[in-house]
């Protein structure tokens, strides 16, 4: 294990490093919060799908694939169609605005009245979006190191908030590019083929196993339209997802590398389900579906390989925890702290933007690793917390794109209705219940609609400085630092 523990160590301090380096980068808020708004094609889509594939689509990709086969590729599937689909209809339109926020973004569309509540709602998803990746660490340093729950957590957390408060999203950019890196080659160049070949090829794997693991469609349709719900359209609206929307340079990088980075999802979906059907022809009696990652990884894989298998679910983990981290912290200082800093700071007041914004993401970061170590059931906290998002603001933020008759007073009903209906369907039907969601949607969406026709329509004046903005023709104010050259 001495080379495995090696490349391990090797990787852990390079993220370090690249933390310095984003450090010397950022040196404005653009910078520190959208990497400049200058990412090209091939960094956007790397650092994309990085963060869009996490722990759960790795470990729990394999393990849906042990459970159910080929069909255990649809959480990761839908992960990847709801990413296509942002690129392709909403990606262009969004990077235009240049905000930084999707609580700014409401404010805008609806005159600046519909953003506080959508900001607290936005704030629990990506905190608890954090939480849950972090949580992963213990499994991994399990596996790596044999060490207990509370300093896995604690080690893995604190890598990620060191480079993450050091230099903002240009050191996330950067860690995440190799993340996808390591990840494509540990995942899908290395254990991929090594897993079927040890589970004797496709013809051994169908001979061993029940017709259904093969069936495209086995995992159930209301658990794959279930999966539509939560994860497809939480890709349209997470704060996580728009802010490296923001990093863009053009709206066409936004559109194209974007939809880059959903076909490489759609790949990778079905690399995690066919690793676990492997997994189930050489481990047929795990204790939990989770384990086969792990154990697949420890017992078939040569020293070496092993290490660098095991970085690439660190490298999973770690783009999305940080991904989380530093939208929970941008929602926190820009969407709640800067609006109770209104009434209680002179607004002529100067202050840091950069250092503000770098002591959120560590107060958030040292938030989330205390809330893991105290957090048991992660899947019940993830499942509100997407709940919650989807049910309370897919509907204003996409009537906003798409409605022009929408207004603020329904988009602050949408947001409260679904809200509600969500929260108490989760009571009534089970938080991990598919109806709850389902019906907070339509909640949300009549709440919509009826209010915003019972309402007078949103001033032309903020219609008009809006489609400038989509339009990007809007004079933006932004403390941008000197060019850089354009990260490519």
């Amino acid at each position: 294990m001495a080379v495995d523990y090696l490349v391990i160590v090797v990787y852990l301090a390079g993220m370090l490093a690249m933390g310095w380096w984003g450090m010397r980068r950022a040196k404005s808020k653009s910078e520190f919060l959208v990497a400049g708004r200058r990412l090209g094609p091939a960094m956007y889509s790397g650092t994309m799908a990085a963060i869009v594939l996490g722990g759960a689509s790795t470990i729990g990709g394999v393990g849906l694939g042990y459970q159910y086969g080929l069909s255990g590729a649809w959480m990761v599937f839908t992960i990847g169609l709801g990413l296509l689909a942002l690129s392709v209809f909403f990606s262009a339109r969004i990077a235009r605005l240049k905000v930084y926020t999707v609580s700014e973004m409401l404010d805008l569309r609806y005159g600046g009245r519909a953003g506080v509540i959508s900001g607290v709602v936005m704030w629990a998803y990506t905190l608890m979006l954090a939480v849950t990746s972090t949580i992963a660490y213990a499994t991994i340093f399990d596996v790596l190191f044999d060490i207990n729950r509370t300093l896995a957590i604690v080690l893995g957390g604190s890598i990620v908030v060191a480079y993450s408060t050091l230099g903002g999203m240009w050191s996330i950019t950067l860690t995440d590019m190799v993340q996808f890196v390591v990840k494509t080659i540990g995942v899908l160049l290395l254990l991929l083929p090594i897993a079927v070949v040890k589970a004797g090829g496709f013809g051994e794997m169908k001979d061993r196993l029940p017709t259904e693991y093969f069936d495209p469609l086995g995992i159930g349709g209301e658990t794959i339209f279930t999966y539509v719900l939560i994860y497809t359209f939480g890709m349209l609206i997470g704060q996580d997802i728009w802010q490296r929307v923001f990093t863009a340079r053009s709206d066409r990088t936004a559109k194209w590398g974007g939809t880059v980075a959903g076909t490489y999802c759609l790949a990778y979906a079905l690399a995690g389900a066919v690793i676990g059907t492997a997994a189930k022809v050489l481990y047929p009696k795990l204790g939990s579906p989770d384990d086969a990652f792990a154990t697949i990884v420890k017992d078939e894989l040569p020293m070496g390989v092993r290490g660098l298998v095991l970085a690439a679910a660190l490298a999973a983990v770690m783009s999305t925890s940080s991904g989380a981290l530093i939208a929970c912290a941008t929602v926190a200082s820009n969407d709640i702290w800067s609006r109770l800093r209104g009434i209680v700071r002179p607004s002529g007041e100067q202050h840091d933007e950069v250092r503000g914004n770098r002591a959120f993401i560590l107060l958030m970061g040292l938030a989330v690793i205390g809330t893991a170590i105290a957090l048991n059931d992660v899947v019940q906290a993830l499942t509100v917390a997407y709940n919650l998002l989807v049910g309370g603001l897919l509907v204003p933020i996409l009537g906003g794109l798409l409605w022009r008759r929408g207004t603020a007073q329904g988009a602050l009903a949408a947001v409260a209705t679904g809200g509600l209906a969500v929260v108490a369907l989760m009571a009534g039907y089970g938080i991990l219940a598919n109806e709850p969601v389902s019906y907070g949607l339509l909640a949300s969406l009549a709440a919509y609609v009826v209010v915003s026709l019972a309402t007078r329509p949103t001033d032309e004046a903020v219609l008009a400085s809006w489609r400038e903005r989509l339009a990007g023709r809007a004079p933006v104010s932004e403390s941008v630092s000197e060019p850089a050259p354009v990260a490519q």
